[in-house]
């Protein structure tokens, strides 16, 4: 393997041959794990349990139904193939008319009607990735960086990095003020990049956030975009959870700060990404938006778009979707209330074996705080007890240092990716692996010492037939790293 490496070295491009693509981490690690051996209730009741993925299965139903009650929205059946030929030609990269009014709308809708889109500075992208990358190549060159808190979202290493040659400046948050975003921190991390002569470009923030699932406040926004502003440097913010908000505080975009009368900053330093990937719950359909008021920005953007376009069969579906404002308001109402509904379920679960969670109000997921369960607080402790939760407890979830959190113990769990029936499974196994030592009135878990004294506990649990077809599977989709060739996670 190393002479193949070596080889291959000589006669590709260094994009090619070089590890900064993130893939090798533990996070990627659990998503192979998962690949190789899938719970399936019936097919694999033992197998892994995908609580890596971020994704957002809680209202397939309200979409399926739409479309059986829209069969002219898709250029594939009977009702609507009089638009086939039109959507099938050519379509240039400005996109559909009624996509990118519908985009708007959408963006509004889920931001509260508070704030209104320019159906004309909506740029397309594939998904989230694309519209990520599209925006640090109209922002930056190779060499530049940019500021982003930590813990965050371990696949920017990917999207952000790895083609465009930018550096990624962590900007540490913890435990002692639940993992909040100071400016104090925020100038710290830029006059230290300062000193070390590296030119910063810009600062992202992920709200809600990915891991945390929470939100930022409207003061800490407006203080973070003076900051930006007083330094002329871009500020990017992720909002591709906007609708995943199931609690107060609401979610507060950067285009509202933008809004008030009392802002008086730079709108041409201001942008914004979003995706249907965890709203809507499609990620499948590679649907990314870059939102920048800069129009430098927007038209070297839609230039790029071309090279990673929505389809325009898929433009022509969701403009019909996401134009029926009826539809719409209904499911985000629902989706919000599934949410709390599944997030309240699953952390009282956790709770009643000891574990705790970050508060939070947003996101598919939970900040889990395992920290009584390391033998000693390093990364070295935190890397062996999550590969005794891969490879026995059979969980995919991910440890913290892979989201570059400065604090060892904490773990990313996603809870909105599967049905109730796997959830409880996924809880029943918890409560296997923790054993509860009671003190008095308290109960402090306690980390089974033998692995043999979880698998004497682990719980083959019954199915109702009923719930499962055997035509379908209901497993989380797979790896996005197809064929791995990882069969355990690493030891």
């Amino acid at each position: 393997m190393g002479f193949e490496n070596e080889k291959n070295s000589s006669i590709l491009s260094k994009l090619a041959t070089n590890e900064e693509h993130g893939e090798n981490s533990p996070y990627f690690d659990g998503w192979k794990a998962y690949d190789n051996d899938p719970f399936h209730p019936l097919k694999n009741p033992n197998g892994v349990i995908q609580m890596g993925l971020a994704e957002n299965q809680l209202c397939f139903d309200l979409i399926e139904e739409w479309i059986k009650r829209n069969p002219n929205a898709s250029i594939c059946t009977t009702e609507g193939i009089k638009s086939f030929r039109a959507i099938a030609n050519f379509q240039d990269y400005h996109g559909l008319p009624e996509f990118r009014s519908a985009i708007a709308k959408f963006m509004e809708k889920t931001r509260g009607g508070r704030v209104t889109f320019d159906p004309e500075r909506v740029v397309m992208a594939g998904g989230a990735t694309g519209a990520n990358e599209t925006i640090i190549f109209c922002l930056a060159d190779t060499g530049d960086a940019f500021l982003v808190p930590s813990p965050y979202y371990p696949a920017f290493n990917r999207d952000l990095r790895w083609r465009t040659g930018v550096q990624l400046i962590p900007i540490p948050c913890d435990s002692s003020n639940n993992f909040q975003i100071t400016t104090k921190a925020v100038r710290e991390a830029y006059e230290n990049a300062q000193k070390s002569n590296i030119k910063v470009k810009g600062l992202i923030l992920t709200n809600p956030s990915n891991p945390l699932g929470t939100t930022l406040d409207r003061d800490t926004l407006k203080n973070l975009l003076t900051f930006t502003n007083q330094h002329n440097i871009h500020l990017v913010c992720d909002e591709i959870y906007a609708a995943t908000v199931f609690n107060t505080p609401q979610f507060v975009s950067i285009a509202e700060i933008l809004d008030d009368e009392t802002s008086h900053c730079n709108k041409d330093l201001v942008h914004i990404v979003y995706s249907l990937s965890k709203d809507m719950g499609l990620p499948g359909f590679r649907v990314g938006i870059v939102y920048s008021f800069n129009d430098a920005v927007v038209n070297c953007a839609r230039k790029m778009s071309s090279f990673g376009l929505v389809s325009t069969q898929t433009q022509y579906l969701l403009a019909e979707m996401l134009s029926d404002e009826r539809f719409v308001s209904n499911f985000l109402t629902e989706s919000s209330k599934r949410l709390a509904k599944r997030h309240k379920h699953f952390t009282n679960g956790l709770e009643e074996v000891g574990i705790k969670c970050l508060r939070s109000n947003a996101g598919l997921f939970c900040w889990m705080d395992l920290r009584p369960l390391l033998k000693e607080s390093t990364f070295d402790s935190e890397m062996s007890l999550w590969r005794v939760i891969i490879n026995d407890v059979k969980l995919n979830v991910s440890p913290g240092s892979s989201f570059d959190c400065q604090e060892p113990g904490f773990f990313r769990v996603c809870f909105a990716n599967m049905d109730d029936e796997t959830v409880d499974i996924a809880l029943a196994r918890i409560r296997s692996f923790v054993g509860v030592k009671k003190s008095g009135d308290e109960s402090t878990p306690i980390l089974m010492e033998k692995k043999q004294q979880w698998k004497k506990n682990n719980l083959r649990l019954s199915f109702s037939k009923r719930m499962y077809d055997e035509s379908v599977n209901l497993s989380p989709l797979s790896s996005p790293i197809p064929h791995s060739p990882l069969v355990r996670a690493r030891t």
